[in-house]
């Protein structure tokens, strides 16, 4: 796997996990009442919690599972397995439209001083966390923190860059929320997440097979576990 093949499928496999856009409908929700200015205030909050939440788990993640003694393949395995339920309850089903009435939050009280803090304070359950960061996404980022050893200090910054560039998708997607609510409508958002769960099934199948592959011998041929990998 090249440096690129690495950035873009990590790229792809945590923007699929946060999916900015599918939950756009549930940000507008959650900030409603809010003025321009309060909302993107709130929305620098939320991306920049996601750049510091999933770079500690970037570079603790393989330390915590050398401590509570989980092998890797096990890991990879169980996150296999976390990914595919979530990916299909995208693809199957509403993913936002059961956090829309848990995170609505109540109308600020008094002067507007603060009113960006206290509504993210709010947020942060259950929007940043579980809606945002779940267990799927922070088992990818183990996975490909393991992966990215590979590429030595290159990797670290890869992987952070990673990080980096979803979360300011994120940020640019609850910037735009009421552009994209007008352009995509109900039916466009509800077709974006329904693709990217299937997207995110399709990883979490290979997850599991790689699993497999580096606790087994022989049982997953080596072209299914890493088809792509450089010769």
């Amino acid at each position: 796997m090249s440096h690129a093949d690495f950035a873009v499928n990590f790229f792809v496999a945590l923007f699929a996990l946060l999916d900015p856009v599918g939950n756009v409908p549930v940000f507008a929700a959650a900030t409603a009442g809010a003025r321009g200015k309060d909302r993107a205030q709130i929305a620098l909050y939320i991306s920049l919690f996601v750049v510091g939440f999933l770079t500690f788990f970037y570079f603790s993640g393989l330390s915590l599972l050398t401590f509570f003694g989980i092998s890797l393949p096990a890991f990879r395995i169980a996150g296999g397995v976390i990914l595919f339920l979530l990916g299909l309850e995208m693809a199957r089903d509403d993913f936002t439209a059961s956090y829309a009435d848990a995170a609505d939050a109540p109308a600020a009280a008094g002067d507007r001083r603060g009113y960006a803090r206290r509504r993210f304070e709010r947020m942060i359950v259950p929007f940043a966390m579980p809606l945002l960061i779940g267990p799927g996404a922070i088992s990818t980022v183990v996975i490909y923190a393991s992966q990215a050893r590979q590429f030595g200090l290159g990797g670290a910054a890869i992987g952070v860059g990673v990080i980096v560039a979803v979360s300011l998708s994120t940020l640019l997607a609850f910037l735009a929320t009421p552009l994209i609510t007008r352009i995509l409508g109900r039916i466009g958002l509800t077709i974006i997440v329904r693709v990217l769960g299937l997207i995110l099934c399709a990883m979490a199948v290979q997850f599991i097979l790689g699993g497999i592959a580096d606790s087994t011998s022989g049982l997953i041929r080596t072209d299914a576990a890493t088809p792509y990998a450089t010769k």
